[in-house]
Parts: structure tokens; C-alpha cells; sequence
């Protein structure tokens, strides 16, 4: 029997690339979507590479339907190896002109989507001892943005959920991988189905990756489980400087206001309450800009080796340099 994996919002973009590349690795695959027409249409390219495809339409911000589409993996498919938490939802505006009711729906198709999915899965994970659960997440969940602060926040309360959850799979023995996957910009259709209220087109920043790319971290995160993943090393530059100097990252954010702003347009609905009709595509309308990169990302183990050279060559240095150091502190402090 061949491995099954999930992937929610599996019928467009990041989804449809990372089905692609389960299904190119041997895997069964099931997508999740609202549109019924692009899920059909994703999961026929997907049966012709050769395996098992099913397609379920489900909107993954009702915990019940998440739950239902679990279960029919699993009589119709097989048990799940693999669960991929990758549907979202945004609104490009300003913080205070966003309305409770679109802040609880981003709260909802993008942070609770990956509750429920988590769940799901390990419902059916836990009992078997094995499974490998990834969250599909952004730069803008490490270092927040203008323009996205519900998006922001659902993206920040994934990692506080799957850091909290991996503690007590950790206390309770369970071999249950949680992986975080951040991406940076991606060229990918979301850019022309967001919510948005700023009177302009959204224009994706620079560097913008293939969504090929954010498939082969997640498959690599399936196949080879890690604790995070950042994919493009705007994701990296980004976690850098939050973690170094955040104030100063602040500033450097506050640009990415008018970097979003592209041709004036009406106000757009979106995506938000309902998927709109369109092809199943991974690729957006920046294809002229995406950067040529198809394994640039890098794993919380590099990060994790990096780190421990450079404990040790700072133990070098002190070994050798301390008192040089200690005198310049000394002529500096006179």
C-alpha cells in the first residue's frame, strides 16, 4: 500500500505544487479545497503522474469537516502518513480598517485550519506511532508586516500552537513529526485572490521564489523531518534581523507597505468568504521576477550547527584574546 499524505488548499499554488511533488515521490495524495471545479481540475493533473488521488471539497475552517475528510482518507485511500497544513486566507489593508468579522475569518482559514488539520491527523497518527505533520507557514510569521496584521497573527499563533504541541508529543513518547515550513514571496494566484482595501493592486516584494521551491522544503520536510524549515534567504535575512535587532526591523517592515501597493484598483472581496472560479495553477502573474532557485532553503538543524561553530570560535577567541579584549574595554572606559 502506498503512503498517503494530505494537503490542504491542495487545488492551487503552494498546495497543488506540494500534491505534485507527494505524488512524483509515490505517494497517494487527497487535496482539500472549496472550489469544486479547480479541485477536480488539480486532481486530474495529479492522477496523471500515476497514483491514487482523491478530492474532497471542504472548507478546513469547519473543524467538522476536516475531521470528515480525515476519516474518508483513511477507508478510501489508506491510513495517512503525511498531513499538510497549507490553506489560508488574508486581507491587504490597513490594520484599523480591517472589520472583527474579517479578522476572526483570517483567525479561522488560516490559524484554526491548522488546529483542525493537526488534529485530524493525529487522531489517526498517535494510535499508529508515526506520522509526519507540516505546517505551511511565512516570513511574516517571524517578522510581522504593514498591510497583514490578521494574516500575521494567525501565522504567529501556528508556531505557538505546533511549539506547545510538540512539547507534549515529546513528554508522551509519540513519533509524531511537527515541522513549521516558513516561505518567503511566492508566485503563486493568492496574490489576486487576497481581500484587499487599499485602493491598489498587491504587488508581491522582492526576491519572489517558484512555489516549486516551498514543495520540495515541504516533501524534504515529510521525507526528512525537522523541527523548521525557511525557505529563500529573504526568510532567513528576516528571522536574522527579528531576532538581532528587532526595532531596526521595525523600520525596514514599514517599507513593505508601499512595496505592496501596485496599480489602483477597486476594492476586492476576495477569497475571503468564498473561493472564486479559476484555473488550478501553481504560478502567479510574476513569473518575469522569480528568482531560479529550486533547493534554496535551510533546516533548524543547519541553523542548530552554525550556531554550536560559532560557540566554539568564540571560545577560541576568548581563549586566545581575552586580554587584549579586556584592555580595550579598559582604554575605552577611561
Amino acid at each position: 500500500m502506498r503512503d498517503v499524505a494530505v494537503v490542504t488548499g491542495g487545488s492551487a499554488g503552494i498546495g497543488l505544487a506540494a500534491a505534485e511533488r507527494l505524488a512524483r515521490g509515490g505517494r497517494a495524495v487527497a487535496i482539500l479545497a472549496r472550489e469544486p471545479g479547480r479541485l477536480e481540475e488539480a486532481a486530474g493533473m495529479l492522477r496523471r503522474l500515476g497514483s491514487p488521488v482523491l478530492a474532497i471539497p471542504a472548507d478546513v475552517a469547519d473543524a467538522a469537516a476536516v475531521d470528515a475528510a480525515a476519516e474518508r482518507v483513511e477507508r478510501d485511500l489508506g491510513p495517512i502518513g503525511a498531513w499538510v497544513n497549507n490553506a489560508m486566507s488574508t486581507v491587504v489593508a490597513p490594520a484599523d480598517r480591517i472589520t472583527p468579522e474579517e479578522y476572526r475569518r483570517v483567525t479561522d482559514t488560516t490559524y484554526l485550519s491548522q488546529v483542525y488539520g493537526t488534529l485530524a491527523a493525529l487522531r489517526h497518527m498517535k494510535p499508529r506511532g508515526r506520522g509526519a505533520i507540516v505546517q505551511v507557514s511565512s516570513g511574516l510569521g517571524i517578522r510581522a508586516a504593514a498591510l497583514q496584521a490578521p494574516y500575521c497573527a494567525a501565522k504567529f499563533a501556528v508556531s505557538g500552537f505546533t511549539d506547545a504541541l510538540r512539547t507534549e508529543l515529546i513528554a508522551d513518547g509519540v513519533k509524531v513529526s511537527l515541522t513549521v515550513v516558513y516561505l518567503p514571496a511566492v508566485n503563486t494566484p493568492q496574490f489576486g485572490w487576497a481581500r484587499n482595501r487599499t485602493g491598489h493592486e498587491q504587488e508581491a516584494p522582492d526576491p519572489i521564489f517558484d512555489p516549486r521551491l516551498a514543495a520540495e522544503a515541504i516533501h524534504f520536510a515529510v521525507e526528512n523531518p525537522r523541527r523548521e524549515i525557511w525557505v529563500g534567504r529573504s526568510t532567513v535575512m528576516m528571522a536574522i534581523a527579528q531576532a538581532l535587532a528587532p526595532a531596526l526591523a521595525d523600520r525596514q517592515a514599514s517599507s513593505f507597505k508601499e512595496e505592496q501597493l501596485g496599480a489602483p484598483m477597486g476594492y476586492r472581496p476576495g477569497n475571503l468568504e468564498e473561493a472564486p472560479p479559476g484555473p488550478a495553477r501553481m504560478d502567479g502573474r510574476f513569473g518575469d521576477r522569480v528568482k531560479a532557485a529550486r533547493h534554496e532553503f535551510f533546516t533548524s538543524r543547519q541553523r542548530d550547527a552554525a550556531k554550536l561553530g560559532g560557540l566554539g570560535l568564540l571560545a577560541a577567541l576568548g581563549a586566545v584574546g581575552a586580554t587584549s579584549v579586556l584592555r580595550g574595554v579598559r582604554r575605552l572606559l577611561r
